[in-house]
């Protein structure tokens, strides 16, 4: 015997003993998971979690929410399951190796758990729950390999706790929307390159090491000061000490006297104008509420953002005492110089038409020197204070592209805003695409369709060029946001948006917040925004309304774009485009590239989603005489051929 074994008998001993590893792997891990699971409520999503079966066949798990990776538990992604209760961290710090730990979207609350005690993790994820009060200082000490930390939309509060700081791999660290006070910890791991910090209430100046950061990862904290924000002022000079003496002169004592007077005039001349702003706001809401019962009567005659029958109203005719001309409250701001000025009481005076009630608001239609404007009523933007709210107007007001309709004016008040527009004629594309149309009235050709859509993105290009900071530069693309002008020119509205609307109202009503990428990881990005483009794209060219923008997150089965690639697997794509088009034969191969093109915008990964850029690029190529060579993607070919074959 050499001591080599026979191949057939090294056969027989792995039959054997495979059966057995698989039997004992994990058996430790097993009932640490199970532990675990009975610490949470409301598991239904993990009833799949079977003691007899292993979580993991090598890289493929058998159990829900289970990440596997060469025959090992690698991480828990337990997201948007409706999970409450408490999570066992003493369990599952003894399962060496888990690296990735994430039940963000449920129903935690309380304090946040003993994380460290996870000690092996590189990525902890567990925004948008509920968790609420301070955080130890040594929240996160002993854990050398945390990359990724991410904490947003609880109600956390205190200090940032500084044990963030000595996380030596640390990449990402999200901390907005919570109640986050004091200073901002001095990070300066090279490895650090996404930090977003937003919307809480820290002060102080912006460490050095974090100057470099986007401006907008520090937006929302008022006294947050220092590079990348504006420079911090420079601390009042103290008042100089008088000099002593040993007792009050005559002369002293009259002047004391004399501040005493003054500083009672003062007094007086303070309640007087206190009086005057008290009398001025109730004259204010009474002009403001002379708004609210416009938006009432309209829901009497119109609720539909598709342009239902309209309900011409006019305000209560008793007069209103005008508002003093120095005061900026109940005045307009005008972003643009070629139209003549007005002010809310001159709105006010002219017939109204209701338009609808949106998304955020209603709207309706008025008529000022000969102009008409359209007003939006917004009530979700009263999270922020006047001069950040200023401040956004204005970046937007000095947007300018032609396909970008332009605010007009805005009005602030705590409580609501009003953004002014100029009316646009031939109203939504929404309105064009669904609504009944009059029976002298033809629906949208392919050619007008094909303008539109080159027209909105040239306009979403110039949004994602000018506005650098924004995660969102659009957020909210959508058939009702865009206008059709003469020659059914697309003009886009309500864009630029979400850095004033309270973050509750964004995620619920917002459309890039209904992107795939939202619902498996409670993160937007600007792809967002080519994925809100690539449904309108299918949207134009089926006809279909997108019922995916009526629920609260996103969902294949209801998609847009899964119906579109389960009728190319069925070979019936001609069924797909809008008969309204009229001449489908002549223009076909125009229409499948297009197509291909809103489907690559659609990819539900945004990572191999197609960027704006390419698909700007592709769609400028598609002319009306078909010359184009077809862009390839995933739309099945023997359907493309037999489509274009007729």
């Amino acid at each position: 015997m050499n001591g080599h074994i026979p191949a057939s008998r090294f056969l027989i001993v792995l039959v054997l003993i495979i059966p057995f590893w698989e039997i004992s792997f994990g058996a430790s891990d097993i009932d640490l998971l199970l532990k675990f699971k009975e610490s949470l409520k409301d598991t239904s999503a993990l009833d799949d979690w079977n003691p007899e079966i292993n979580p993991c066949t090598w890289d493929y798990a058998n159990w829900n929410g289970v990440l596997c990776s060469n025959g090992s538990l690698w991480g828990l992604k337990l997201e948007h399951m409706g999970l409450k209760g408490l999570i066992d961290v003493d369990s599952l710090g003894l399962i060496s190796s888990l690296r990735i730990f994430s039940v963000m979207n449920n129903k935690f609350d309380g304090p946040l758990p003993n994380v460290k005690r996870m000690s092996s993790l590189k990525a902890l994820y567990l925004s948008n729950n509920r968790f609420s009060g301070a955080i130890p200082d040594d929240a996160f000490a002993g854990m050398p390999m945390l990359k990724k930390l991410y904490l947003a939309n609880n109600q956390l509060s205190g200090r940032i706790p500084s044990s963030i700081a000595l996380l030596p791999k640390l990449m990402e660290l999200r901390l907005e929307e919570n109640l986050f006070e004091g200073k901002v910890p001095d990070l300066n791991q090279k490895s650090l390159h996404t930090i977003n910090l937003s919307n809480n209430e820290l002060e102080g100046e912006i460490p050095a090491s974090l100057s470099k950061m986007d401006p907008e990862s520090f937006s929302g904290n008022k006294k947050l000061c220092g590079q990348p924000l504006e420079a911090c002022q420079p601390p009042s000079p103290s008042p100089s000490p008088l000099p002593g003496q040993a007792g009050v002169s005559q002369k002293n004592a009259s002047v004391l006297k004399l501040v005493l007077i003054l500083l009672v005039v003062a007094i007086v001349l303070m309640l007087i104008a206190a009086w005057a702003v008290i009398f001025y706001r109730k004259s204010q809401k009474a002009q403001m509420d002379r708004a609210s019962s416009l938006e009432d009567l309209g829901k009497m005659g119109s609720a539909s953002s598709f342009g239902n029958e309209k309900v011409a109203v006019k305000p209560p005719p008793q007069a209103v005492e005008p508002p003093p001309k120095k005061s900026e409250n109940g005045k307009l701001i005008f972003l643009r110089e070629d139209l003549q000025k007005f002010d809310l009481q001159d709105m006010l005076k002219s017939s109204a038409e209701v338009l609808g009630s949106g998304t955020f608001g209603a709207s309706y239609k008025t008529g000022v020197f000969g102009v008409t404007y359209v007003v939006k009523r917004y009530k979700q933007m009263s999270k922020f204070g006047r001069e950040d709210f200023h401040d956004h107007m204005r970046r937007i007001g000095r947007l300018s592209h032609p396909n970008l309709l332009p605010l007009t004016a805005y009005y602030y008040r705590k409580e609501e805003k009003l953004l002014i527009y100029e009316f646009v004629e031939n109203g939504s594309l929404a309105n064009k695409l669904h609504a009944k149309q009059k029976t002298n009235q033809r629906g949208l050709d392919w050619p007008s369709r094909l303008k539109i859509i080159k027209g909105v993105v040239k306009g979403l290009c110039y949004l994602h060029n000018e506005l650098h900071n924004p995660i969102l530069p659009y957020g909210h693309l959508k058939s009702s946001n865009v206008l059709l002008g003469k020659s059914f020119k697309p003009l886009l509205t309500d864009y630029a948006l979400r850095p004033v609307i309270n973050p509750d109202s964004a995620h619920k009503y917002m459309i890039a917040y209904k992107s795939p990428e939202y619902a498996r990881t409670g993160h937007i990005s600007k792809r967002s925004d080519v994925w809100s483009l690539g449904i309108l794209i299918l949207e134009v060219l089926t006809g279909k309304f997108p019922e995916n923008y009526l629920l609260t997150q996103y969902d294949s089965e209801t998609s847009l774009s899964t119906w579109v690639n389960q009728m190319a697997k069925e070979k019936r794509l001609s069924e797909v485009f809008d008969k309204e088009m009229g001449d489908v034969k002549n223009n076909k191969s125009e229409m499948i590239n297009l197509l291909k093109i809103g489907l690559s915008c659609c990819e539900e990964d945004a990572e191999t989603r197609m960027t704006l850029q390419e698909a700007a690029e592709k769609i400028e190529e598609i002319k009306e005489d078909g010359k184009m060579n077809l862009f390839r993607s995933n739309v099945m070919p023997e359907e493309e051929s037999s489509f274009l074959n007729g």
